[in-house]
C-alpha cells in the first residue's frame, strides 16, 4: 500500500513539475509577457483591416519580389499592406511560359480569417494546451503525431476556402458532380469544403483516430490499397500535401490518372514548397524510395519544375495553379503554423509521356 502511495506521489510530483516547467519557459499567459507578439500584432491588424508595416518576408521571397520588380522596371518599396497578403504573392513572369496564363491570384478571404481567429483563440486556452502538450509528450514515442492529433481532436488543417476552391476549379457554387476522393484526408476538415459539390465522398487515411473522424462525417473511408479497385472512376481526386510524404510519388500520380473519369476528371494537388520529401516509417522520418528532384529556389521556379518534370511524366498537364498558405491550428508555442503551398488543378494530357517511360 505504501509503495502504491509513493508511486502516486512521485507521478503527481512529476506532472506538477512538468506543468511548472512549461509555464516557466513559455510565460505566455502573464500580463507582462505576451506570447508571439509579432503574430498577435499581425492578427490584430488583419481583423481590424488597419494598415501596418509588414514584417520581413523570407529571403527567397525577397529575391523573387526583386526579380519581379526588375522585370517590370519598378522599384520595390517596403510593403505597407498586411503581411498576410504576402502568403498569396506570385510574380507570373517568373513562371514558365506555359504556366503564366494559368496562374490564378488568390486572396485572404473571410473563411481564412475565421480559421486564423479560431486558431488564435484555441492557442490561448491554457489548461487545454497544457493537457495536449502532456499527452503528446507521453504518447509521441508510441504513436504518430497525426494519430495523437486525432485522439485529441486538434491540429485541424486549412488549405483553401469554398470560394478559393470554386475560383481555381472555375465552377459556380451550385456546381455538383458524382464522386470525390480525398487521399490522406486527415480529420476531414478540408474534405468538407470540397464535399459540398459531390453526391458521394470517399476518403483514405492511415491513422485510426482520423479514420474515426471521417466516419463520423459520414464519408466512405477506403483502405489505401482499395480506392483504385472500386470498379468506378472519380470526377475529382484531391491529393493535398501528400506527394512529399509518399514513398512512391510517381506511382501514386499514375494510379490517380487511371482512376479519374476519362476526359472530364480532375486532380487537385497541393504541394508544400520548397519541396522536402520524407516518409514516416516506424515512428522515424526517412527519405522516400523515389525522390522527386524539384529544381529552383523560388516558389515560381519550383512550380515550373513540378509542371515540366513531374506532372508531364505522369501524364498530366496543368489547368490552373495558385499560391495559398497551408495552415494548421497552433499549440502552446504558436498561434498557428503556416507552410507555403502551390495548389494545382491537373487534367490528363492529350499526349501522355507515359509510353516513353
Amino acid at each position: 500500500m505504501c509503495h502504491l502511495q509513493l508511486r502516486t506521489l512521485v507521478f503527481a510530483a512529476w506532472v506538477l513539475g512538468y506543468v511548472v516547467f512549461l509555464l516557466s519557459i513559455r510565460r505566455m499567459w502573464t500580463g507582462k509577457y505576451v506570447r508571439s507578439p509579432l503574430v498577435r500584432s499581425l492578427f490584430s491588424n488583419m481583423v481590424s483591416e488597419g494598415d501596418a508595416a509588414a514584417a520581413d518576408t523570407e529571403e527567397v521571397r525577397k529575391i523573387g519580389d526583386r526579380r519581379c520588380a526588375k522585370l517590370h522596371g519598378h522599384t520595390l518599396f517596403p510593403d505597407r499592406t498586411d503581411s498576410f497578403h504576402s502568403w498569396y504573392r506570385c510574380c507570373p513572369d517568373l513562371l514558365g511560359e506555359s504556366l503564366r496564363p494559368l496562374f490564378v491570384q488568390s486572396h485572404l478571404d473571410s473563411d481564412t480569417r475565421a480559421f486564423l481567429k479560431q486558431s488564435v483563440e484555441k492557442s490561448g486556452w491554457m489548461f487545454t494546451q497544457l493537457y495536449h502538450s502532456f499527452v503528446s509528450t507521453v504518447l509521441s514515442p508510441l504513436v504518430s503525431r497525426t494519430s495523437i492529433n486525432g485522439y485529441l481532436g486538434r491540429g485541424s488543417m486549412f488549405v483553401f476556402s469554398a470560394s478559393q476552391l470554386q475560383q481555381i476549379l472555375r465552377i459556380e457554387p451550385e456546381w455538383r458532380a458524382q464522386r470525390l476522393l480525398d487521399l490522406g484526408a486527415g480529420d476531414g476538415g478540408v474534405t468538407e469544403v470540397m464535399g459540398a459539390h459531390f453526391n458521394e465522398v470517399y476518403a483514405t487515411e492511415v491513422s485510426p483516430p482520423m479514420r474515426w473522424h471521417l466516419q463520423r462525417r459520414n464519408y466512405k473511408v477506403l483502405d489505401i490499397d482499395e480506392w483504385q479497385q472500386t470498379g468506378f472512376h472519380y470526377d475529382v481526386i484531391s491529393c493535398l500535401n501528400l506527394l512529399d510524404r509518399c514513398n512512391d510519388p510517381m506511382f501514386l500520380l499514375r494510379e490517380i490518372k487511371r482512376s479519374l473519369v476519362p476526359n472530364t476528371g480532375r486532380l487537385i494537388l497541393a504541394a508544400v514548397l520548397p519541396f522536402q520529401p520524407y516518409v514516416e516509417v516506424g515512428g522515424q522520418w526517412q527519405r522516400p524510395s523515389e525522390h522527386l528532384k524539384i529544381k529552383g529556389k523560388t516558389w515560381e521556379e519550383q512550380v515550373t519544375s513540378m509542371s515540366d518534370e513531374v506532372f508531364s511524366r505522369a501524364g498530366f498537364e496543368v489547368e490552373a495553379v495558385t499560391r495559398l498558405p497551408y495552415l494548421c491550428e497552433g499549440d502552446m508555442y504558436n498561434d498557428y503554423y503556416m507552410l507555403d503551398d502551390a495548389v494545382f488543378v491537373l487534367k490528363a494530357s492529350e499526349t501522355s509521356e507515359e509510353a516513353a517511360q
